[in-house]
């Protein structure tokens, strides 16, 4: 029974994931969902109290390649943190790629549903205070510099975005999963207080 109700649930996010990518988040309904599905509405309910619960549900599944990257490394220094998220790109990337019409749709929608974009913004809200106290555990820790976390924080969560963005837009246009790597490689570096030291005796 329960493997039953998983694959049904399991059914309705991949409809309505087709359907909003193809139609739009406004014009696919619960009844096309159902439909696409092979279920009846009351098998959508038992799973979902609304439309908007399945889509943010959706956003939900891909935030979690991310959430469980970071959790993976929560008891690592800083520098192997960051060494170790970059592990979990493959996954993020080949999600990212796949899904360009529904990311759209996230944000179009984040645009004009309040609920919608809340649940949006939260997940970069949470990643920026993820980031802050990370940097700050890499200088309290001795392996970071002295910066402002709150402002390198900001700069790693916008890179990030940008990267996801330019793959959705551009998928051909680099090998966005290598990009990423050297990216966090290069912030890596910049970061780290061996690195810095070096360079100082270099140039003396």
């Amino acid at each position: 029974m329960q493997q039953r109700s998983e694959e049904t649930r399991a059914r309705i996010i991949e409809s309505a994931s087709k359907l909003f990518s193809n139609r739009g988040y406004n014009a696919a309904s619960v009844d096309d969902i159902c439909a696409q599905a092979g279920i009846s509405k009351g098998a959508f309910y038992h799973h979902f109290e609304s439309k908007q619960a399945l889509f943010l549900a959706l956003l939900d599944g891909w935030l979690e390649t991310i959430d469980t990257a970071i959790a993976a490394s929560k008891d690592s220094t800083a520098p192997e943190t960051f060494t170790q998220m970059t592990e979990a790109f493959p996954s993020i990337f080949e999600t990212t790629g796949e899904g360009l019409p529904m990311f759209l749709e996230f944000w179009l929608q984040a645009s004009r549903d309040k609920k919608v974009w809340e649940a949006s913004i939260a997940p970069y809200r949470r990643y920026h205070k993820y980031f802050t106290s990370l940097i700050k555990k890499g200088v309290d820790e001795g392996s970071f510099v002295e910066v402002n976390p709150e402002l390198a924080s900001r700069m790693i969560v916008s890179t990030a975005m940008g990267l996801f963005l330019q793959s959705l837009l551009d998928p051909k246009g680099a090998k966005w999963e290598k990009v990423a790597r050297d990216s966090t490689t290069l912030l890596l570096d910049s970061l780290l207080k061996q690195g810095k030291e070096n360079e100082t005796r270099r140039l003396k």
